[in-house]
């Protein structure tokens, strides 16, 4: 699986009453599909998962895989404290056709020990019918020895980091993988497999079912690494340039095409405009993250996405915090 590109880390949206806003959830991941990035993030760190409860959760992916396009990559956020817990929902995101799940270090009293870390990673990816993304946030961060352990595993194929880059991808530097792509070298994606089919159709006057003749999927082969995936706003331009291959800022949320020119002026090996670009969105990031999903969601309001309320206990932003955030987001379109 390539995961080139970058990666759109969905919110929930609440209603006011504090149930899940699937209407507005819908139209956010309809939005999404219609930019440049390469895939989604269905119930990843942002997206408040440990406040929703189990039918809730299959809900949000359901309706995540029912709505993007199936040229978007479909990561699944499968936060659970137990390994049955995760292989379980694992299970249902395959059901519904994602094309990876998202897995980071459980919060348990008192933390797990280097070898129950391992453990918990290594038989959540011995079961998985999705290949495994490991995830390290700042709150709870992988080691760049205990990623480059378990980045040999067949079924581990990327990280979801927010720091240490370099030393991540260092450490796996050994790891080499063919990947199925399309011919234009974007990745293939579980939906766009089952989309490209055929049926049968009647044509006027023949009176006879013939093949239909639906598009077919061209793909190749490419050699990859184990894939890093940058995760903090304000350092994505590093990252890629010390070896991350695609970027999923919480920021991307409220305004994915200003991530995005990032990736593509890197990618064009335009370096002042990458840095430029960079350089634009670092203050509205800072402040929209550092405000939680309460911030993420107002920036996305004010970017024309359905960002709604966050979940009790997390509070929106105060009245001084949404002047702040506003200010900060008109810089973006000057």
């Amino acid at each position: 699986m390539l995961l080139d590109g970058l990666y759109i880390p969905l919110t929930t949206p609440f209603r006011r009453d504090g149930n899940v806003d699937q209407d507005a959830l819908a139209a956010n991941v309809r939005r999404y599909s219609l930019t440049p990035a390469a895939g989604l993030i269905v119930l990843g760190p942002t997206a408040e998962p440990t406040l929703l409860d189990e039918n809730e959760t299959r809900e949000v992916l359901r309706l995540g895989a029912a709505t993007a396009s199936p040229q978007k990559l479909l990561i699944a956020g499968i936060a659970r404290h137990s390994v049955y817990g995760a292989l379980e929902l694992a299970k249902c995101a395959a059901e519904y056709s994602y094309d990876a799940a998202l897995v980071g270090i459980p919060t348990l009293p008192g933390g797990l020990r280097p070898l129950e870390m391992l453990t918990f990673f290594r038989a959540i990816a011995d079961g998985s019918p999705l290949p495994m993304i490991l995830l390290s946030t700042a709150e709870r961060p992988l080691s760049a020895e205990a990623v480059a352990q378990l980045s040999s595993h067949a079924n581990i194929v990327g990280l979801l980091a927010a720091h240490a880059i370099g030393e991540m991808v260092s450490g796996a530097a050994a790891i080499k993988r063919e990947v199925t792509v399309t011919h234009v070298f974007t990745a293939v994606t579980k939906r766009m497999l089952r989309s490209s089919g055929t049926g049968l159709i009647s044509p006027a006057g023949l009176g006879v079912a013939v093949a239909d003749a639906a598009p077919v999927l061209r793909t190749r082969t490419k050699t990859v690494g184990f894939q890093v995936i940058a995760a903090r706003s304000e350092e994505l331009l590093d990252a890629l340039e010390s070896g991350a291959v695609g970027i999923a800022p919480a920021f991307a949320a409220a305004a994915p095409q200003a991530c995005y020119e990032i990736y593509a002026a890197w990618k064009d090996e335009d370096h002042s405009l990458a840095a430029e670009k960079q350089q634009r969105i670092t203050e509205a990031a800072n402040l929209a993250e550092t405000l939680g999903p309460g911030g993420l969601k107002f920036a996305a309001d004010l970017n024309g996405y359905a960002g709604g309320f966050p979940r009790l206990p997390l509070l929106p932003p105060s009245g001084k915090q949404r002047a702040g955030l506003e200010g900060s987001i008109k810089l973006l379109h000057n």
